[in-house]
């Protein structure tokens, strides 16, 4: 898929003049450095499972990490005392049960998940990064 680099952001999409609200990239180290005590080791063992993934990505801005192949796939969001895990996938998972109503845009399917330490980035999450990587192609 071709890709289209923002002018203003550098940040890379699917589509040219994809709808987007710039934000700086920051380099991960830079991202982890800032993130919150509570985040991080969530944030590295995300960042571990990617590194699984053949060309897939992790675009680090200040709201968080968006991972990417072609397109947003996933992402992980700061929030307060947790973090917000999102994938979208092509088909409704009920079960693990998402923390968030299931929203479906289309063909997708968003799924939430709150991550307050490693441990709640299962296996069956990780298969179901798996599988909204394979479903973004």
């Amino acid at each position: 898929m071709p890709e289209w680099t923002c002018p203003d952001c550098q940040r890379t999409f699917g589509r040219r003049n994809a709808g987007h609200t710039c934000a700086p990239m920051m380099s991960l180290e830079e991202w982890l450095e800032t993130s919150p005590d509570h985040e991080r080791p969530v944030a590295e063992k995300l960042i571990d499972l990617v590194g699984y993934l053949p060309d897939a990505r992790i675009e680090p801005v200040q709201v968080g990490l968006f991972i990417k192949r072609s397109s947003n796939f996933a992402q992980l969001r700061t929030m307060t005392k947790w973090s917000s895990f999102t994938i979208k996938l092509g088909r409704e998972v009920p079960r693990p049960a998402p923390d968030r109503k299931i929203q479906r845009m289309g063909s997708r399917f968003f799924h939430t998940y709150n991550l307050h330490r490693p441990e709640d980035l299962t296996e069956t999450l990780a298969e179901l990064l798996g599988e909204a990587y394979d479903f973004d192609e």
